[in-house]
């Protein structure tokens, strides 16, 4: 416990710098919202408990954080929307490698590989009871 108390401003910053980043993502195709909200979450709980109940009762993340901690499920609704936000953003790279002709191949092809690797962990997680 003595550890958590010291590094308690490591992991203040932490939960603050990964909701600023899940909000960025919010409007930045490509930017997980979720995985940002879940890591300020785990901070939070070590080092900012104001944070931390504030995130839990907000309507759009509380639902999420609470399925994540006690079933380590994601909502139906969340895997679509990052499906579909993964989607677009792929669909953007393409456009953008089709116009310019000076990006390599792999530019376009190492993200659009990290987006299906992490689709596909994110449907292979359970979803919450009830959540059908």
């Amino acid at each position: 416990m003595e550890d958590r108390n010291r590094f308690r401003w490591a992991w203040w910053l932490l939960a603050y710098a990964s909701l600023a980043l899940g909000i960025v993502g919010i409007f930045v195709p490509g930017l997980p919202t979720t995985v940002f909200v879940l890591i300020a979450a785990w901070a939070a709980a070590r080092g900012s408990e104001r944070l931390e109940r504030r995130l839990l009762a907000d309507p759009r993340f509380g639902p999420m954080i609470r399925s994540w901690r006690e079933h380590r499920a994601v909502p139906r609704r969340a895997k679509w929307a990052a499906t579909w936000t993964m989607l677009a953003s792929a669909l953007i790279l393409l456009a953008l490698m089709l116009s310019s002709a000076s990006h390599g191949a792999w530019m376009v092809a190492l993200p659009i590989a990290c987006m299906a690797v992490v689709g596909t962990w994110l449907w292979l997680r359970p979803e919450p009871p009830g959540d059908r």
